[in-house]
């Protein structure tokens, strides 16, 4: 063998030695492709066990919750739920209600009760969808016509009150029906359809102004789907405070957007024992309104998987010609696999009526008493028919009155209702404060969960990063190749350079800034006097490029897209996020370069790095020993567009970046540019975990910050 193969054989060797993989083909980070909107394709793959989805079910209820806003659940104040005026019909009876899912904010809709009907009946939730006047809802002449002689209703008044139809319906078969108003329909008056359903683009000023859909309001998690999905909780909870409803037997029904509202109730909630969200689950269109979209909602799953959440309970859909006539091959399929791990296949039904255009009509309904009756009980002869009956009038069916006038809303009532919200979640995270170890559970729980949901995935396993190609740069080499981690799970890239010192250590630096790997060399390309210090001790310093950095990089590409910002960060992670995700693919990357004996350090020494370097060390448990990070007193809360590449949806809701920094204790970290009262709670978490000497708190200032940075550094990571 010459000289030319030895050495290149050597070369291989030592490649392999630290590095675990090579593949001089780099696949392409998906990216860099379209960002993912509503209408792409949203497939769901069923889990291999139980155990596997109760892990993944785990996590995606979290997430859910989180991008709802209701993580953790707010305040359950007194619904002070006032029923009046009743009407009495043939075989039911309907009585107005009111009561307030939070303090001065109204749920309104019509009570349906079955006459003749003794001992706890079951009950049905009814949300309604995008159907024009909701409640108060009243179709034309030619559109009845066309409905009654395409076989879609049998009665001119079900064809001309649709939503009425089901509930009357449902309560001759003896169920308890609550028909409720969405945000801004019929009698929910304080906050308008046009705002709910059309914002108006006020996602492009803020910062806080306390308005939905402004910049304040995102870095919140302050949604009118997440009000309209708290508003369904306080329903169940008015429902089933009902002397004559059976708790164990509530179902929830709607179609469209109250398809979308009955199968995320059922996610969250797991009070419900039947569902049937009609054309809505479907693995293409998500659902359009601003009123079906907040932000991470979507991230890495999508309806069908989210309609699985309610497994094994009776889960009945429907499908017409819309978005869902694809369900029989492509979403329905899955879910059969994915209830057959339950050993109840026949507790999921699909009935797909793809010769009607989008609909809840009676033949659609009519699957639904069916499904209902079988699962809740109610003893009805099948197939339901529905009979005709007598509408209520506009002024049969409004909650306001003379005797109970309509409350305020506007832009006032928004102010004061995001508001509640933001300081309910601020009274809990007070009551959380870490002191003790049963404090820090709670803190844990809450601030920890939250970061976990706006990550929307798990920290990467070994097999996950792939070292695709290497290797790094020796100490005094100005030519040493990239390093290209690709992150397997989600098919993207991480560019690294790995600094090789001449005697290496164990321990390992990752070293992220706003200036990414440039920042780490000179125009020489020798390492800066920084990590020469460290290169110098013996330290391996992993410099990384995260998303946006790097030659050919483009920036922030999630910019605003649509009316509102949960179109854009309901499917696509925040700039911020990717960031950290990166971080943590390049920390995994460092801890098998590490191996048992090294620890991992990871160093952020401005503002914007330290940012989606907090993230990503409150989210890395054991992948990472130490941080070091100067943060320049950066605040999410501060970001004022959702263009800046720091914006953070959520990412004022939880005690922003100072209580991110709790989630690194007990591990050791290295803090400057935070004030007293941050450094204040740090001090309570470290205490909690008994060890408060694992916090060094620098008062360094300008180019001291570095230097302290790196002594602590090496300091704290002495090679044997």
């Amino acid at each position: 063998m010459n000289r030319f193969l030895l050495a290149c054989v050597g070369t291989l060797i030592a490649a392999l030695s630290v590095w675990p993989a090579a593949n001089t083909l780099a696949p392409i980070d998906t990216r860099l492709g379209p960002l993912r909107d509503l209408d792409g394709h949203f497939p769901f793959t069923p889990s291999a066990s139980k155990e596997a989805w109760q892990a993944r079910a785990d996590a995606l209820r979290r997430q859910v919750r989180v991008a709802l806003g209701l993580w953790p659940w707010p305040t359950r104040t007194p619904l002070n739920a006032v029923v009046h005026g009743s009407v009495v019909r043939d075989g039911y009876s309907v009585e107005r209600v009111f009561f307030e899912s939070v303090p001065g904010h109204f749920v309104t809709g019509s009570l349906y009760r079955p006459s003749g009907r003794t001992g706890k009946r079951p009950a049905v939730l009814s949300p309604h969808g995008h159907w024009p006047g909701g409640r108060f809802q009243d179709i034309a002449e030619t559109e009845r016509r066309a409905q009654l002689a395409s076989g879609a209703e049998r009665f001119d008044t079900a064809a001309r009150h649709i939503l009425q139809a089901r509930a009357v319906q449902l309560a001759r078969m003896g169920a308890v029906v609550f028909l409720y108003d969405m945000v801004g329909y019929a009698d929910s008056v304080q906050i308008p359809h046009d705002i709910a359903h059309s914002p108006r683009g006020r996602t492009r000023s803020g910062p806080d102004d306390g308005l939905f859909f402004s910049v304040g309001a995102e870095l919140h998690l302050s949604s009118i789907l997440g009000l309209q999905m708290w508003n369904a909780v306080r329903a169940l909870d008015f429902l089933i405070a009902l002397p004559d409803v059976d708790p164990a037997r509530i179902a929830v029904t709607g179609a469209s957007g109250g398809g979308t509202q009955t199968f995320l109730l059922g996610a969250i909630d797991d009070r419900p024992a039947v569902a049937f969200p009609a054309v809505m689950v479907s693995a293409r269109m998500q659902g359009g309104c601003t009123c079906e979209n907040a932000d991470y909602l979507r991230i890495g799953t999508g309806n069908v998987e989210l309609a699985a959440l309610f497994a094994p309970k009776p889960l009945g859909m429907t499908a017409a010609d819309d978005w869902t006539k694809t369900m029989p091959t492509d979403g329905f399929p899955e879910l059969q696999k994915h209830y057959e791990l339950f050993g109840a296949k026949e507790k999921v039904r699909l009935f797909p009526f793809l010769q009607f255009a989008h609909n809840y009509n009676h033949v659609s309904r009519s699957a639904m008493y069916g499904w209902l009756n079988r699962h809740l009980g109610l003893g009805v002869g099948e197939p339901v028919l529905e009979q005709d009956f007598v509408p209520l009038t506009r002024d049969d069916a409004t909650v306001w009155t003379s005797a109970h006038p309509a409350p305020s809303g506007g832009e006032a009532h928004e102010r004061a209702l995001t508001s509640w919200w933001e300081q309910d979640t601020e009274r809990q995270l007070v009551a959380a404060r870490p002191r003790d170890a049963a404090t820090l559970g709670a803190w844990r729980e809450v601030v920890g969960g939250a970061v976990a949901g706006l990550l929307a995935r798990p920290v990467p396993g070994v097999a996950d990063v792939l070292v695709l190609r290497g290797p790094g740069r020796r100490l005094a080499d100005s030519h040493g190749a990239t390093t290209t981690l690709h992150v397997q799970p989600f098919a993207e890239q991480v560019d690294v350079d790995l600094l090789e010192p001449l005697r290496p250590g164990p321990h390992v630096v990752v070293w992220t800034s706003a200036q990414g790997r440039a920042a780490a060399v000179n125009g020489a390309g020798q390492p800066v006097a920084e990590l020469q210090a460290l290169l110098d001790a013996g330290r391996r310093v992993v410099a990384i490029d995260v998303f946006g950095q790097g030659p050919g990089a483009r920036g922030n590409r999630l910019v605003e897209n649509r009316a509102a910002a949960a179109y854009t960060f309901g499917y696509n992670s925040p700039l911020v996020v990717q960031r950290a995700h990166d971080t943590l693919a390049a920390l995994r990357y460092a801890r098998g370069l590490a191996g048992p004996q090294g620890r991992v350090t990871l160093v952020a020494l401005d503002g914007q790095s330290s940012a989606w370097a907090a993230l990503a060390r409150a989210h890395a448990g054991a992948l990472v020993d130490a941080a070091a990070l100067a943060t320049d007193g950066f605040r999410f809360g501060s970001v004022a567009s959702i263009e800046d590449a720091a914006f953070l949806p959520g990412g004022a809701k939880y005690g922003d970046l100072p209580a991110l920094l709790t989630l690194a204790a007990p591990g050791s970290l290295w803090l400057a540019g935070e004030p007293p009262e941050s450094v204040s709670l740090l001090r309570d978490a470290y205490r909690a975990t008994s060890a408060p000497k694992a916090l060094t708190v620098s008062k360094a200032s300008g180019e001291r910050v570095t230097a302290d940075a790196i002594a602590w550094v090496l300091a704290s990571t002495r090679n044997p």
